[in-house]
Parts: structure tokens; sequence; C-alpha cells
């Protein structure tokens, strides 16, 4: 009996010795499986700020120009603006004087279309 006793303890402790290296196997899986989420992580948010500092830069210079273009357009309206207001103070003693002479100098006439009646 105690030869078959021994085998039991034998036969218990190789259970023992199995269920521990397993659950050490389970524990190196689950590190290792932590590393590689920690590493994905990792790699994840240094794409992401990579692609940010690009579309940021992409951002500038889109924006860049367009500040820069709304600024000439800016420049090119005052100018325009300039040129018009110089010609209208230049022309205005002329054309007040052809307005006034068309509007004063009447020449009473027949008109060719109108019938006399006889």
């Amino acid at each position: 009996m105690t030869s078959q006793s021994q085998g039991i303890q034998q036969l218990l402790q190789a259970e023992k010795r199995a269920k521990d290296k397993l659950e050490e196997a389970k524990k190196r899986n689950g590190k290792r499986l932590k590393q590689a989420k920690e590493e994905a992580i990792a790699e994840i948010d240094h794409y992401r700020l990579q692609r940010e500092k690009e579309f940021r830069n992409k951002q500038t210079n889109v924006m860049g120009s367009q500040g820069n273009l709304s600024a000439k357009i800016e420049e090119q309206t005052t100018e325009t603006i300039r040129n018009l207001t110089s010609s209208y103070h230049k022309n205005l003693e002329s054309m007040m004087k052809k307005l006034l002479m068309t509007i004063c100098d009447v020449n009473p006439e027949v008109h060719p279309n109108f019938r006399h009646a006889v």
C-alpha cells in the first residue's frame, strides 16, 4: 500500500509541477502580450504624431498662401479705389460743365414726327 501511496504522491506532485509550469507559461505569455500591446500603442502614437505634424505643415502652407493671396487682393482693391477716386476728382469739373451745358442750352425745335393740322 505504501508503494501505491508513493505512486499517488508522485502523480500528485507531477500534476502540481505541470500546473505550475502551465501557470508560469500563461504568465509569460500574458507579459509578452502586454509588452506587444504597449509597443503597438507606442508605434501608433508615433505614427499619429508624425501624420499630425505633416498635416499641420500642409495646412500652414495652404493657409499661408491664402493669407498672402488675401493680402494681395486687399492691396489691389485699395489701389483700384485710389485710382477711381483720383479719376473722379480729376474729371469732376469737366463733367459738371458738360452736364450743365446739355441741360441749360435748350434749342426749341419741332420734332420731325410732328404733323401740322391742316
